[in-house]
């Protein structure tokens, strides 16, 4: 859509949801042909003729001044993202062909390596997206939270929170109040659009979700814009049920287009209790995940048929015992690992301490040894 449409059309679509009774205007017969402000009360309110006011509604910004675009602003009573979207596409607008940059491909964005690591260090879901919902980068808990979106990327690519949204049939679920989440995204991404119009992926990615959402082309065509900083979600997580998190987003000055959306819980709610229960249940540290790869790419092989090992165990403390590997020929593949102390050695006490503890009579005394 071109720059004039574009501000024909939000400017109508802004005129129309604002009622004469809502702007302070007296209401002079019943026989009213639209339900929002005719182009003369609008007009009147931002202190400039109809004539004028028409042509920028038709997009013939020419030289419009600062202090002519802010009365609109109020006559319309836009917000700070829908303010600062009109100026962008009065920019655009105002802007000579000749002088406009070609429409452009970014260059894929990586995600710095402190920032992974800030993200790996904070205890609670965050990760990292742009301005198009690619999540570039997330830590543990990010990842468990957002596992649905996770399992509709495809592979290789980075998942991206608007595609889920209006294209997985699992999104309604995930997403307690799915409308306000499919709103607020819509909304994010036409403000994009409007800050950036000459990225070429976002466009791609509007014209993906316009051909194969008719929800989309919907919300869409309302031409809502908001900015997406801070507020409350509400999730329905396959794993631990129903979270309601409070976000905060930060943008990164170093890295334009980036940002890092963090999730918390009030202690001792029940969301806080089921993120606890979803860390639990999360992949292993990364830093234990990094040493496998580091032993991995080592390439070292072995058997693993006997020898001994050495345990510490939180009941019966140290035990160094013998093992011997069992293939069974039955069931290739499958084999039976036996652990064995010298009599009378301390791991042999400890063993039978142990077994002592194991009898099912001994339940309670259990119990209370890994409650103490």
């Amino acid at each position: 859509m071109a720059a004039k449409d574009d501000i024909r059309e939000f400017l109508t679509t802004r005129r129309a949801r604002i009622t004469p009774d809502q702007a302070g205007l007296p209401v002079y017969g019943a026989n009213r042909r639209v339900t929002g402000l005719r182009r003369e009360e609008v007009a009147l309110l931002a202190g400039i003729s109809v004539e004028y006011y028409t042509r920028l509604e038709r997009g013939s910004v020419g030289s419009v001044s600062d202090s002519v675009l802010d009365g609109v602003v109020h006559a319309l009573q836009l917000d700070e993202a829908e303010r600062d979207h009109l100026y962008r596409l009065v920019r655009t607008a105002s802007t000579p062909s000749s002088r406009r940059p070609p429409r452009r491909t970014p260059a894929r964005r990586q995600v710095r390596p402190a920032l992974q690591r800030i993200l790996d260090q904070m205890p609670m879901p965050a990760y990292l997206r742009n301005g198009r919902f690619d999540v570039l980068a997330a830590n543990d808990l990010g990842r468990a939270l957002y596992s649905p979106l996770y399992e509709q990327a495809d592979a290789g690519e980075h998942p991206n929170s608007a595609r889920f949204i209006f294209l997985d049939p699992a999104a309604p679920d995930f997403f307690h109040d799915y409308d306000k989440a499919a709103n607020d995204c819509v909304a994010f991404l036409r403000a994009e659009a409007g800050r950036d119009p000459y990225d070429k992926e976002l466009s791609d990615l509007v014209g993906e979700l316009s051909t194969r959402s008719e929800d989309f082309r919907r919300r869409w065509a309302a031409h809502d814009v908001m900015y997406h900083r801070t507020g409350r979600k509400h999730f329905h997580h396959p794993l631990v049920g129903d979270l309601e998190l409070d976000y905060e987003a930060f943008e990164l000055p170093g890295d334009p287009g980036q940002r890092i959306n963090i999730y918390t819980a009030p202690p001792g709610s029940p969301s806080a209790e089921a993120l606890a229960l979803l860390a639990s249940w999360t992949t292993p540290s990364r830093s234990r995940s990094e040493d496998f790869r580091r032993r991995w790419a080592a390439h070292d092989v072995r058997y693993h048929r006997t020898g001994r090992k050495r345990f510490h165990h939180p009941l019966v403390g140290d035990l160094e015992l013998d093992y011997e590997a069992f293939e069974l020929a039955g069931d290739p593949g499958q084999r039976v690992n036996l652990y064995t102390a010298p009599p009378a050695s301390p791991a042999a006490e400890a063993l039978s301490l142990l077994a002592s503890w194991s009898a099912p009579e001994n339940s309670d005394t259990k119990k209370e040894l890994w409650n103490s």
